[in-house]
């Protein structure tokens, strides 16, 4: 699960894409908890723990990552990455 979150950071890092940050929230939760219950409890600990140093440190605020937390939530769950898909991103991710 640990990996299927790092590879949806770089992908999304890679890709520096304008509102694409909520898809690769959820993807890689998705990715993640399609592994079993390990993948996404790795994937909740690894969500939970960046959240935590963005709301703490990078000032971007409450609302950001209640967004984020859901769109996390939705992926481990098993809902479509794309929904937060936004127009125009690469089919490559």
């Amino acid at each position: 699960g640990a990996w299927d979150m790092f590879r949806a950071y770089q992908d999304m890092r890679e890709a520096n894409y304008k509102g694409a940050d909520k898809y690769f929230h959820a993807r890689g939760n998705y990715d993640a908890a399609q592994r079993g219950p390990g993948g996404a409890w790795a994937a909740k600990v690894i969500s939970d723990a960046r959240e935590r140093w963005q709301s703490d440190v990078s000032g971007r605020g409450a609302e950001d990552t209640r967004a984020d937390q859901e769109a996390n939530a939705w992926g481990r769950n098993g809902g479509d990455p794309n929904r937060y898909r936004p127009a125009g991103l690469p089919r490559k991710y």
